[in-house]
This record gives C-alpha cells, structure tokens and sequence, in this order.
C-alpha cells in the first residue's frame, strides 16, 4: 500500500475514532504514528518523529499567545465585566419586547472582544443572562438559544485564539485577522438582534418586556463598559499600531484586565489560584490538540496527499466559488462533530493548498484571510447546530427544565443568519477585507 493512500485512508479512521468519542489529540497522535510506521515499514521514523515533534511544536514563541488571552478571559471573568455588559445593554434594550435577549448578544459582543473562546463566553454569559431572561417572562428555547449563538461572537469579535492558529498554519499576520475578522463579527451581532426582532414579531408570548429606564440610569449603567472598551483599545488597537506584537499584546492584555479585577476587590489569593488554574487546564487541552495535529500533519507531508489533491481539484476545472462552497459545506457538517479548534489544525493544512491553488481574484494574503474568516464562521455554526452543538448543551446546563427540543426550533433562526452571511461574505470578499491597509 502506497504512503498516498495511507494518507487518504487515515483521514476517515481519524474521523471514525474521534466519532467514538476518542480524545482528538491522541486519536491524531495515534493515526500519524501507525501512519508513518505503515509508510516506513519501520517504527524508528515514528518515534524519532515524535520526539522531535514535541519540541518543535511547543517551542514555538507564537503560542505563548493563547494562555495569555485565557488568562485574559479569566480576570475578565472575575473582574464583574460579564454582569456590566449585561446590564448596561438591559438598561438600554430591556424595555423593548426581546431587548433584554437583544441585550444578551451585546454583552456577548463585547465580553468577546475580551475572552477569545466561544465555550466561555457562553459559558459565562449564560450564568449572567439567562436567570434575568427567564426571570423577565423568556421561552426557555429562545434564551438559551440566544445565549448559545452569542456564545459564538466570542471567537469572532477578536482577539481569538482560534485566528491565532489559523495565523501560524497559514502564515498570516494576526494583526490583518483580527481586522478582517471585526466587521463579520459586528454583522453576525447585528444579525442575531435582527433574528430576536424577528422571532419575538412571530412568537410574541416567547419574549417579556421590562419597564423604560431614564435617562440618567442609562446613562449610569453605560459607564460600567469603561472597562472592556478600554482593554479592548489597549489590546487590539496596540497590535495594529504597532506598538507591540501580538504575543506581547496578549500578556499586556492579561495584565490590564488582572489589574482592573484586582481594583474591583474580586481577585483574591485563591480567586487567582483558580484562574492560574483553569488558564493551565484549557492551554493543556489546547496544546496536546495542537501537537496531535503537528504530528499527524508530519505523516499527511510524507504521504504527498495534500499536493495529490490540489493537483486533482485544480486539474478538474471546477468553479472556484463552487470548490468553496463544498468545502464550508464540509466545515458544517464537521462542526456537527468536532469542536472549532481541531477542525482548523487537521484540515487546514489539507485544504489551504487547495486555496492557494485556485483563482478568486485577490492576492494570496487576502485569499488567506477572506478564507480564515469564512472557516471561522462557519466552524462556529458547528456549535449551535442541532443535534449536538457545544454551546447548545453548554448553555442547557444552566437550565435543565428546558428541553433541548424548544432550543433546537429557536436556535435555527440564528443558523440562518449565520447562513445567510457567509453567502454574503463569499460573494462580496470587500466586506471582510475593507479595514486592511492597501
């Protein structure tokens, strides 16, 4: 059996023994490994490779990147920023019918802008939010649903550790990602408001509705946002002016926000333990899914499967539009079963070549970065697309009295946004690509 079909016949073992529920950084580890023993016909090249493997990898400067922006995601946490956003957005939206959801996917946008990780911005928000939405008269499916889709803005709106990895496989300046990835992020926030509009106009006993607030509240209430806004200007506007690399971003990020916990009198000795703790515990997980992919990705480059299929897509003389729109269709059915950041490290450095071997019009570092934006996009509506969408069950954890039934028929509103934009993005490459320098 040659490597070349060794290569292919990996990919679906890859995809059945994660399906069996296998942890993704061992089941890439294990399929690189009897891989290149199998290519080889001897284990000497595996296991040299796997030593060197996991020294390259976690010696790469680039990924003391990631704990910093969790560490980030925890001060913000502890800090109250979560409950500010919230209440600054009801204080303005709550009198409205479905202000208060519509609220909900505002602090979402901006606890984002901060965190980095879809999980724990759902996670976080829906501890926050949806006892106040339940309270206020909410469906349990449109709350949750709710919370799940903005759970999402939180790997979109950047800083995102998920453009982080996508930067490093492809190359690419985090800088321009991170630009690219604003106004999707800001549509996808919009276009989950205009969905709650929508729903709560078809469903109107689904949505309660608050007392108006004066002026002065809300105005009271817009102060406590001082916080996110400044650390997301310090952050991002820093990378972009230059004033130091997104690595020393990050840790100046995790720093500001570890000071303004500390100011609010929330950050206590075992607070910070906690924090340091679940920081190590998440960039573990992440680490491990990262060299699991390094390593099966090594075999994949023994294999030549990566060059064999862009010779065979480019040599089909397929549409260029049409070789994408299957490829974001596979993101979506793959979302149904893996999480965000083991699809982008095992099938980027498949399916990149491919990109760069088609034709958009646009020069190869903006492909990359209209294309990095449509993948995150769509690897995010793999976690609130039934049957077994991450954030759905993240967030039906907080409320077990609702069914994961009603969340399914709410949560598909939100789905055909998230559609509907991509188709928008894929067709107009401007709108994604405005805010980078010429």
């Amino acid at each position: 059996m040659t490597a070349l079909t060794l290569g292919y016949l990996s990919f679906p073992a890859l995809l059945a023994a994660i399906f069996l529920r296998a942890p993704i950084g061992l089941a890439m580890v294990l399929a690189g490994f009897i891989g290149l023993w199998a290519a080889t016909g001897s284990p000497d090249v595996a296991l040299a490779k796997l030593k060197s493997e996991s020294f390259t990898t976690f010696a790469s400067y680039s990924l003391s990147i990631i704990p910093m922006f969790l560490l980030m995601g925890q001060f913000a946490t502890l800090s109250g920023m979560s409950r500010s956003l919230f209440d600054a957005g009801a204080a303005w939206l709550g009198h409205r019918r479905g202000g208060l959801a519509m609220a909900a996917i505002g602090a979402c946008a901006g606890f984002g802008a901060i965190c980095g990780s879809s999980l724990a911005t759902a996670a976080t928000m829906g501890r926050v939010a949806l006892p106040e939405l339940r309270r206020h008269g909410y469906d349990g499916g449109l709350a949750q649903a709710t919370l799940a889709a903005g759970g999402t803005l939180g790997i979109l709106i950047p800083p995102s550790v998920i453009l982080v990895i996508y930067a490093i496989l492809t190359e690419q300046n985090i800088a321009h990602l991170f630009l690219a990835a604003l106004i999707p992020g800001l549509m996808a926030a919009g276009g989950y408001m205009a969905v709650i509009a929508l729903y709560v106009r078809r469903h109107p006993e689904a949505a309660g509705q608050g007392v108006r607030l004066p002026l002065r509240d809300r105005m009271a209430a817009l102060r406590g946002v001082w916080q996110v806004a400044a650390v997301f200007a310090l952050v991002v506007g820093g990378i972009y002016a230059g004033w130091f690399a997104p690595t020393k971003g990050a840790a100046v990020g995790a720093a500001a926000t570890g000071l303004l916990a500390l100011a609010s009198g929330t950050l206590t000795w075992r607070k910070l333990g906690e924090a340091l703790m679940a920081t190590a515990i998440s960039t573990a997980m992440i680490y491990f899914v990262i060299f699991g992919a390094a390593f099966y990705n090594g075999f994949l480059a023994l294999s030549q499967l990566p060059q064999h299929l862009t010779g065979w897509v480019t040599g089909q003389g397929l549409s260029p539009i049409l070789v994408l729109a299957v490829i974001l269709l596979g993101y979506l059915i793959l979302g149904c079963l893996m999480d965000s950041l083991s699809m982008i490290l095992l099938t980027i450095p498949i399916l990149w070549p491919v990109m760069q071997g088609l034709d958009f019009g646009l020069s190869p570092d903006a492909t990359a970065i209209w294309f990095g934006i449509l993948v995150l996009i769509v690897v995010e509506v793999g976690l609130i697309t039934p049957p077994v969408g991450m954030n759905l069950f993240v967030i039906n954890r907080i409320d077990r009295a609702t069914g994961m039934g009603r969340t399914y028929r709410a949560v598909i509103w939100f789905v055909a946004s998230d559609i509907a934009r991509v188709a928008l993005l894929v067709a107009f490459p401007a709108i994604t690509l405005f805010l980078l320098p010429v």
